[in-house]
């Protein structure tokens, strides 16, 4: 089966016009790191990777996205691990002291009250990183124990959330909701919980960044790039489209398992396929620690242009949840981010899923 390994030589057998959206997109630059290790390290290599051979010269592949520079690395060494098992989800301890227990006592609201959900509460956050800042508190404490129908009351809250923020502050329209999964992803608290910010002036620099640099690509190009970006995916085994649905084993992940999904709007199908990619990484990649993020257009009218922009969100796995070593360093902080799952094993669990 092909893997990430094999992405140049895929890339070169693409048709004439899958290949030249594929090259407009992206950049693959394979290059070969080699080892002398001393006969003391054999018997730990063997227990590490197998075998000391494979060790000797190791292909690394560079994937780099010409228009928005995000830019990832993977070892094929690396990338053949085993994937782990499925998490026990029955070992998720909220410990005695959860305020998330009874947000109603132990949680302030925002000035325009609470939104109650099927399965959920929104809370102000005590500690803001923007004017308008909450959290969606999670009835069930265990955040990987998620049905289908708690995922979508997650999206449809934090939407009710953000319509009720504009209404207090008409200057705010840049909707932010994002998932924390346990420590490892940065959530402060185990219990289960989604958080929420709608900003003025302008949307996180992030996705407006991402917002010009596809605006840029259409006036060289005179071309749609998440449509391009979707086809690159697709052309090459990474992207698959289920009821105006695209899902993306993103080639230039942040982390591991990156997932894209796209959709024109935050619809029921969209919704439905985040329950879909989340319950896959969970229960067939082994995914038990994850960010979530969904990136949209702003939620009134604005001067900027927005009209090709899609509803993006973005799951993305962030290791073993006790693990004291971060998944991040330096590299990924000011260079680019280094690799060890292949999006190609995650495009076929997905295409298995969906």
């Amino acid at each position: 089966m092909s893997g990430i390994a094999d992405l140049d030589t895929i890339m070169d057998s693409l048709g004439a016009e899958e290949k030249a959206i594929f090259l407009r997109l992206f950049h693959v630059h394979s290059t070969v790191g080699q080892i002398r290790p001393p006969y003391t390290m054999h018997d730990w290599i063997k227990n590490q990777f197998g075998s000391v051979e494979q060790t000797l010269e190791q292909k690394v592949i560079r994937v780099t996205n010409l228009v928005t520079l995000e830019e990832s690395l993977f070892n094929k060494l690396r990338a053949d691990r085993p994937i782990s098992e499925a998490v026990n989800h029955g070992k998720i301890d909220v410990g005695d002291n959860d305020p998330f227990h009874d947000p109603l006592a132990n949680t302030p609201e925002d000035v325009f009250g609470r939104i109650k959900g099927k399965y959920c509460v929104t809370a102000s956050n005590v500690a803001k990183y923007d004017g308008l800042h909450g959290v969606i508190v999670f009835d069930e404490a265990d955040p990987l124990k998620f049905t289908a129908g708690q995922v979508v009351d997650y999206i449809d809250t934090g939407t009710k959330w953000a319509k009720r923020a504009h209404e207090v502050d008409a200057d705010a329209k840049y909707y932010f909701f994002m998932w924390n999964c346990l420590a490892k992803a940065g959530a402060s608290l185990v219990h289960g919980h989604t958080q929420v910010a709608l900003s003025r002036h302008m949307h996180y620099a992030k996705i407006e960044r991402l917002r010009r640099a596809a605006l840029a690509y259409e006036s060289e190009h005179g071309s749609d790039y998440f449509d391009d970006l979707y086809k690159a995916h697709e052309s090459v085994g990474c992207g698959i489209e289920r009821d105006d649905v695209r899902i993306l084993s993103h080639l230039t992940p942040v982390k591991e398992k990156e997932v894209v999904l796209m959709a024109p709007t935050l619809n029921d199908a969209l919704k439905s396929a985040v329950y879909t990619a989340l319950s896959c990484l969970r229960d067939n990649l082994g995914t038990s620690s994850f960010n979530l993020v969904i990136q949209m257009p702003p939620i009134a009218e604005v001067d900027e242009d927005w009209s090709c922009f899609p509803v993006m969100v973005r799951i993305v796995d962030r290791g073993n949840p006790d693990s004291k070593v971060s998944d991040m360093g330096a590299m990924e902080l000011y260079g680019a981010s280094v690799i060890t799952s292949d999006p190609f094993e995650v495009a076929r669990a997905l295409k298995d899923c969906f």
